[in-house]
């Protein structure tokens, strides 16, 4: 019985030899050999085109900083010594606007980056220039002495739709590869308009983004986001995941915008934003009916600001800004961060059982037109109440630090942004008073400085300033 059937199963095998073999026999039809494969062409025409017009341009972003390094148990506490720094070694992307050597990245990528080194595609490496940084849309720009670089075509965002092929290019654990080559992965465009709800200590606003399911991973960030067309939509900026790799939830910034924010930072180093004078009720705890809300609640005034003057009042409730309704804070924070001085915000306001529209002109900020005091490398404004109101600070006196030196920030670890409550036991009320009280007490004794970052109130290390 087994015999027999092993021998059928052969016989099976070698009619199925001969019919094979006669098939391949049979002259091939000209028109079918010469006839294009549809997908194999579709996929070079969508993916492969695309990306070689624009990988020319991707550059690696490589950045070296320090970072201060506090004891995480009694162990390291006795071998660690106070204000320890470690030098961190951080990896991104960017990509050429420029033939010589503008580039664009995110602001996550060079943030307290002491050196920064850009790599091109063809393995050229040039130290960099950080021409400026912008918190609010996460976007930096840097200068490479280098002339006659390749340069990255730039799309419109506008013109996107929802399943539209879309390519992203960077360079994921670069450091792990021997080649400086981009890596390129594919989707689609999976929705846009997506506003982010901001994380607490975020300080980057990412509204109107572009989500899309093509990979995006570590070492992504700053590199382009591409249509079918070769051309730069969007810059590739975070991922949604649990594992820490791609699950195809990443997101991209615009294109519109990090032009817009880039030439503002070629031009003059920082972007000039305007000022209302309003604070609106934000999503603080994350609850499950925030994007439901209709309307937004002032919650503060800054005395004398641009909203007071045009009648705006804590309490009232904004219906709708430049004529679209205000579903949420979001809708107020994308207003704001693309707002200029003297722009114009138009509102709806509601109080109580009476609604009315207000015109509000934009100013500068307040910080910007301040007078700054400099202590050595130590630039501070005085915190007044507009201050306070723009910063969002938590004391109403002190001294802003708006820029600090290395010295500065290794010896005592100030940073841009604190505020400077108290020099040992001397209170400080106003900018000009922290030289004031450096100058009394140098020589005498060390200073240990009380800073307010965040919520919180600092000491720093007691050192002597020479």
């Amino acid at each position: 019985m087994r015999k027999s059937q092993v021998r059928k199963s052969q016989v099976r095998k070698y009619e199925y030899w001969l019919l094979g073999s006669w098939f391949l026999a049979l002259p091939i039809s000209p028109a079918l050999a010469q006839r294009p494969d549809p997908i194999g062409g579709q996929r070079r025409t969508v993916i492969g085109t695309a990306a070689a017009r624009v990988a020319p341009a991707v550059v690696n972003v490589n950045v070296i900083k320090r970072e201060r390094t506090a004891p995480r148990d009694i162990f390291e506490q006795m071998m660690v010594p106070r204000g320890y720094e470690q030098v961190v070694e951080g990896l991104g992307t960017g990509f050429l606007v420029s033939s010589d050597g503008l580039i664009i990245t995110n602001q996550h990528v060079t943030a307290g980056a002491d050196t920064i080194v850009v790599t091109l595609r063809d393995g050229r490496d040039f130290p960099a220039r950080l021409l400026g940084e912008d918190d609010r849309t996460d976007i930096a720009v840097l200068k490479i002495d280098a002339t006659a670089l390749p340069v990255a075509p730039i799309g419109r965002s506008h013109s996107l739709q929802i399943g539209d092929w879309l390519v992203a290019i960077g360079n994921p654990y670069g450091f792990l590869l021997g080649n400086t080559e981009p890596s390129v992965t594919a989707g689609v465009v999976s929705a846009l308009d997506r506003d982010i709800l901001p994380g607490a200590d975020q300080a980057s606003i990412y509204v109107d983004m572009i989500q899309t399911d093509a990979a995006i991973n570590p070492g992504n960030s700053g590199g382009p986001l591409c249509n079918a067309d070769g051309e730069v939509i969007g810059v590739n900026t975070f991922i949604f995941t649990q594992s820490g790799g791609s699950v195809g939830l990443g997101f991209a910034i615009p294109i519109e915008r990090a032009m817009k924010v880039a030439r503002a930072i070629e031009a003059s180093g920082h972007v000039r934003r305007g000022w209302v004078g309003i604070e609106v009720a934000s999503q603080a705890s994350a609850s499950a009916t925030w994007r439901h809300q209709r309307g937004v609640t002032i919650a503060r005034i800054a005395p004398g600001g641009p909203g007071e003057r045009a009648g705006v009042h804590a309490g009232d409730l904004v219906e709708s800004i430049n004529g679209g309704p205000a579903r949420n804070f979001l809708a107020w924070e994308k207003a704001m961060l693309d707002l200029a001085p003297a722009d114009t915000l138009r509102l709806t306001l509601k109080r109580g059982d009476d609604a009315r529209s207000v015109t509000v002109t934009a100013a500068d900020l307040p910080s910007v037109t301040a007078e700054r005091v400099n202590v050595r490398d130590l630039s501070m404004i005085t915190v007044t109440a507009a201050i306070q109101a723009e910063r969002r600070l938590l004391y109403p006196r002190g001294a802003l630090v708006l820029d600090a030196g290395a010295s500065w920030q290794q010896a005592l670890g100030i940073q841009p942004g604190d505020v400077i409550l108290q020099i040992n036991n001397y209170s400080i009320g106003d900018a000009g008073q922290v030289g004031q009280v450096i100058d009394y007490l140098r020589g005498k004794t060390g200073m240990r400085f009380f800073l307010a970052r965040g919520d919180q109130v600092i000491a720093t290390d007691m050192v002597a300033i020479p």
